[in-house]
């Protein structure tokens, strides 16, 4: 069953900076190297990784690019900072990467410093458009839940704020309401319609947890994007959120007339995208610990129990696909708490932000000596 995998590729945000401080040096990182593209804020690069079915692929794939990244970094006394939000104390300017790029200006502009963040997209590969929009659908209405394992930025301009993950909160979700698509002509209307209106400049103008990817959107698509989760500096754990991902929707793929929500939700869709955008609002809070509302019943459940009782659901089919072992990480988040839960206890024992940084900086060094 291991020829049945999706390809799976990734885009993983990075912040770059010193011990105490945000450093912006996208453009020359750009510059240096051919897999890496700078963001608006010159803080923030990112990389994206060549699509794959085999995860020990994928590993060694998320995993070079970073060393060699860290190697370049050294010899200027810098470093890949673990957070998701910019959390050593800053200013407030807009530190722009290239002063010539007019959406760059657009989004300067219009959203500041919020988008300044880091996280990591879950490309899957799915060519059939039906079975795309139902995995979306269904995704959707989860979104949340792969936030919550994820969620690693409860710092933010050197304080803590009162969330688990302070960049799904402070980032501009856009335009501010996403239909669930019934399908791709609907979702090309709906996409050719915002843009025309102006609610997005382009089609990647569309930022929201998650949407259709393809080479020519809107319309050749080939993939969904999962957009909602925090960086995950843990390639592991990060593996583990894919292989649930993934699991997830050949298991839709298998039981589509169960688990399409378009089908199998007592809520029409237009009640969905409240309660997936509160859902969403909620992990963002409080992540695994998060009051939630089950898309297909209305039933409230804490996050951690939809997740264990996600895992036993498709126990039988992460066996078939010989992937149960991909999934340990989880387990492990679910015992011991994500990232933002672990940095918050540290910072309660009395850590500074910027040691808990350190210690974050050294563990992913040492994680990347020992798989490498």
């Amino acid at each position: 069953m291991q020829n049945y995998n999706l390809y799976k590729g990734f885009e993983v945000e990075l912040f770059t900076g010193s011990q105490n401080n945000h450093v912006g040096v996208s453009d020359e990182i750009e510059k240096t190297f051919s897999n890496f593209v700078k963001e608006p804020d010159n803080r923030n690069v990112e990389y994206i990784t060549t699509p794959e079915k085999d995860y020990k692929l994928s590993f060694k794939n998320l995993l070079e690019p970073r060393i060699n990244l860290r190697k370049w970094l050294n010899k200027r006394d810098l470093t890949i900072i673990p957070s998701s939000t910019l959390c050593f104390k800053h200013n407030k300017q807009f530190q722009r990467s290239d002063e010539n790029n007019l959406y760059h200006q657009f989004i300067q502009d219009n959203y500041g410093i919020s988008i300044a963040t880091s996280s990591v997209h879950i490309n899957l590969g799915i060519d059939n458009l039906d079975k795309l929009f139902a995995a979306i659908r269904l995704v959707r209405c989860e979104a949340a839940l792969y936030l919550s394992i994820s969620a690693s930025s409860p710092f933010l301009n050197n304080q803590l704020t009162n969330n688990h993950s302070q960049r799904w909160i402070q980032f501009p979700k856009t335009p501010n309401k996403v239909p669930f698509f019934n399908n791709h002509d609907n979702y090309v209307t709906w996409i050719e319609d915002n843009i025309q209106k102006g609610n997005m400049q382009n089609i990647r103008h569309f930022w929201s947890s998650i949407r259709p990817n393809g080479p020519k959107r809107p319309h050749v698509l080939d993939r969904l994007e999962l957009r909602i989760c925090d960086y995950v500096s843990d390639i592991n754990l990060l593996l583990a959120i894919t292989a649930l991902l993934e699991i997830r929707v050949i298991h839709l793929f298998e039981n589509l007339e169960n688990l399409d929500p378009l089908i199998s939700s007592c809520y029409s869709m237009d009640q969905l995208i409240t309660i997936c955008d509160q859902n969403e609002i909620k992990a963002a809070q409080k992540s695994l610990d998060a009051e939630l509302i089950h898309w297909r019943d209305g039933k409230k459940l804490i996050c951690r129990e939809w997740i264990k009782n996600l895992l036993v659901d498709l126990s039988i089919t992460a066996e078939k696909l010989n992937m149960t072992h991909l999934l340990k990480p989880i387990y492990k988040v679910l015992d011991h708490g994500n990232q933002s839960m672990k940095w918050i206890k540290q910072h309660q024992e009395g850590l500074s932000i910027e040691d808990i940084m350190k210690y974050a900086v050294q563990d992913m060094i040492k994680s990347e000596q020992e798989s490498n």
